[in-house]
C-alpha cells in the first residue's frame, strides 16, 4: 500500500509536492514563534529567515548543488496578493487618536524622509560602485535601488517597545515605517515612468509632480471606497446584521480598492493603507461585535502568513547557487558593495530623523509632543531593518520572475539579500539591549504619556461654527482658533479634525465620539 502511494506521489504534478513542503515549514516557523512568544530577541522574522537558510541548506544537499529553492518568486505575483495584505492590515490596526496627533511628523519621517535616503543612497552608490570595479548599472537602476534601499522594517523594535508604556514613541516608529513602505513603493513606481535619457531640472519637476498626483489621488481612492462601504453599512447592512457577510464583504472591499487603484494605474498601496485607515475609523464600528473581533484577527493573520512566506523565501534565496554563480565580482569587491550599501543606509537613516526631529520639535510646543534625542537615537535604529519590501522591489527591479539575466542583476539581488539578512538578524538581535538601555522598564512606567493637553473634551465638543449664536462670538472664537494655529499648528489643526470628525463625519458615517474611545 505504501508503494502505491510513492508511485502516485511522483504522478502528482510537480508544483504540489514543493507547495506542500513550503506550508509545512511555515506550519513548523509558526510553533517555534509561539513557542518563543515571550522572547524579544529573537522575534518571528528572524525565526522565519533562520529556518529558510536551513531549508534552503537541506534542498541543496538533497538536489547535489543544483537548486535551495522550493518555488520561483513571482514579483507581480507578490504586489497582487501578499503585500496588499500587509499594508492594508498595517493600516487597519493602527491606532488612529496617537497617528493622527503625530500626523505631521510621521509623513516628515515617511515622505520627506524616503526622499532624502533615496537621494542619499543613489548618488553615494554611484559613486562608490566604480571604486570596486562593479559598473554597469543605469542611472534608472541607481534611482530603483534609492527606494528599494530606502524601504523600512520596524518590526524588531516594535516588538521591544511597549504600546501603552511608550505611546508616542511607538506611534512615531509604527506610523513612519507603514508611511515609509507605501511611499517607497510610490516613489519606485515613479521612477519606473521617469525618461532617464532626457533627465533635466523639467525631469525632476515631473517626477516630484507624478509623486504628488500618485500620492494624493490614491490616498483620495482609499478614503473614498472607505466612505462609500460606510455609507452603504449605515443604509442597509445595520438593519439586518450577518456576521460571515459583513467579514466578507469587509475583506472584498478592501482588495477592492487595490485592485481599483491599479486598474487606473495609481499606487495601490497608498490607497489600501489609507482603505484600512478609514475603515477601522468608520465602517468597523457599523458591524456586530463578532464581526469586528473576526475580521481584526483575520487581517492580522492574513499579514503575519504574507511577511513569513517572504522571509523564509529571502531565508532559502540567501543559499541560490545560481544567483552568486553568476556574480563575478570577487569576495573582497563584493564585501566593499555590501558595505557601502549599509554605510549609505545609516547615513540616508541619519540624514532626516535627527534634522526633521528638530523641525517637529519646533513645530510642535506641547512637552508630550517632543521627541528627546534618546527617543532620535531609537527612531533611527528602528528605521535601519529591511524587509519584505525591500526584497519585493529589488526582485521587480533586477530580476524576471526570480531569474536574474545578467551579473549585474544578480549582483543587485545578492547584495539585497544580504542586507535584508543582516540587518534583519544582526540590528534585530541588538534592538532590546539598546531600547533597554535608553528607556529603562522604570522609566517607561512613569512616562505613561496621557492625553495632550491644550484642548479638554468641552472643547473639542464645540462646534467650528455656531449659527446660535452671535456673530461677535462666532469671530471671537475664530481669533482664538488663528492664534492657536499661529502658536501650535499641529496640534490645533489636529484639535480642528477631531471636532469636525465627531461633529459631522462620525454621526454620518459611524463610529464613536471621541470621549468615548
Amino acid at each position: 500500500r505504501m508503494m502505491e502511494i510513492f508511485r502516485n506521489l511522483g504522478e502528482i504534478d510537480e508544483q504540489v509536492v514543493p507547495i506542500t513542503i513550503f506550508v509545512a515549514v511555515l506550519c513548523l516557523i509558526l510553533v517555534i514563534c509561539h513557542i518563543l512568544q515571550e522572547n524579544r530577541w529573537v522575534n518571528e522574522s528572524i525565526t522565519a529567515l533562520l529556518i529558510g537558510c536551513a531549508s534552503g541548506t537541506v534542498i541543496l544537499l538533497i538536489s547535489k548543488g543544483k537548486s535551495s529553492h522550493l518555488l520561483r518568486f513571482d514579483e507581480q505575483l507578490f504586489f497582487t496578493y501578499p503585500l496588499p495584505a500587509i499594508i492594508f492590515n498595517a493600516g487597519f490596526q493602527v491606532k488612529k487618536k496617537q497617528f493622527f496627533h503625530n500626523f505631521f511628523t510621521i509623513m516628515l519621517f515617511g515622505v520627506i524622509g524616503v526622499f532624502i535616503s533615496s537621494s542619499i543612497i543613489t548618488a553615494g552608490s554611484s559613486l562608490l560602485f566604480p571604486m570596486f570595479g562593479f559598473i554597469g548599472l543605469t542611472p534608472h537602476d541607481y534611482l530603483g535601488m534609492g527606494a528599494i534601499f530606502s524601504s523600512t522594517d520596524t518590526v524588531c523594535t516594535l516588538q521591544v517597545l511597549n504600546q501603552d508604556e511608550t505611546p508616542f514613541l511607538y506611534s512615531l516608529v509604527f506610523g513612519e515605517g507603514v508611511v515609509n513602505d507605501a511611499t517607497s513603493v510610490v516613489l519606485f513606481n515613479a521612477i519606473q515612468k521617469l525618461d532617464i535619457d532626457n533627465f533635466d531640472g523639467w525631469s525632476a519637476a515631473r517626477l516630484l509632480g507624478d509623486f504628488l498626483y500618485l500620492f494624493s489621488t490614491s490616498t483620495a481612492l482609499g478614503v473614498a471606497v472607505m466612505i462609500c462601504i460606510s455609507t452603504l453599512w449605515c443604509l442597509f447592512v445595520s438593519y439586518r446584521h450577518s456576521t460571515i457577510r459583513e467579514i466578507a464583504l469587509m475583506v472584498l472591499m478592501a482588495y477592492l480598492s487595490y485592485m481599483l487603484a491599479e486598474l487606473f494605474h495609481l499606487s495601490g498601496i497608498l490607497t489600501v493603507f489609507f482603505a484600512g485607515i478609514f475603515m477601522s475609523h468608520y465602517a468597523w464600528h457599523n458591524v456586530t461585535d463578532g464581526s469586528r473581533i473576526t475580521t481584526k484577527h483575520v487581517f492580522a493573520m492574513m499579514s503575519f502568513i504574507a511577511e513569513m512566506f517572504i522571509f523564509l523565501y529571502v531565508g532559502m534565496d540567501a543559499l541560490d547557487i545560481e544567483k552568486w554563480k553568476m556574480n563575478k565580482l570577487s569576495f573582497w569587491n563584493s564585501l566593499g558593495i555590501y558595505s557601502s550599501v549599509l554605510l549609505l543606509i545609516l547615513l540616508g537613516r541619519a540624514a532626516f530623523v535627527f534634522p526633521l526631529s528638530a523641525l517637529s520639535n519646533c513645530m510642535n510646543t506641547t512637552s508630550t509632543s517632543t521627541i528627546k534625542p534618546k527617543h532620535q537615537l531609537i527612531i533611527w535604529w528602528a528605521g535601519l531593518m529591511r524587509g519584505a519590501v525591500s526584497i519585493a522591489l529589488a526582485f521587480k527591479q533586477f530580476t524576471h520572475y526570480g531569474v536574474p539575466l545578467d551579473p549585474i542583476n544578480a549582483t543587485m539581488v545578492t547584495t539585497t539579500v544580504i542586507i535584508v539578512l543582516f540587518t534583519t538578524m544582526v540590528f534585530g538581535v541588538l534592538t532590546k539591549p539598546l531600547v533597554t538601555y535608553l528607556i529603562p522598564h522604570s522609566r517607561r512606567n512613569r512616562n505613561i504619556s496621557r492625553e495632550p493637553s491644550g484642548a479638554s473634551l468641552d472643547e473639542l465638543n464645540l462646534p467650528l461654527i455656531s449659527i446660535e449664536e452671535s456673530a461677535a462670538t462666532n469671530f471671537l472664537r475664530a481669533k482664538q482658533s488663528f492664534s492657536m494655529l499661529i502658536g501650535a499648528p499641529v496640534h490645533t489643526i489636529h484639535s480642528f479634525w477631531r471636532r469636525f470628525d465627531d461633529a459631522y463625519m462620525r454621526p454620518l458615517f459611524g463610529g464613536p465620539q471621541s470621549n468615548e474611545e
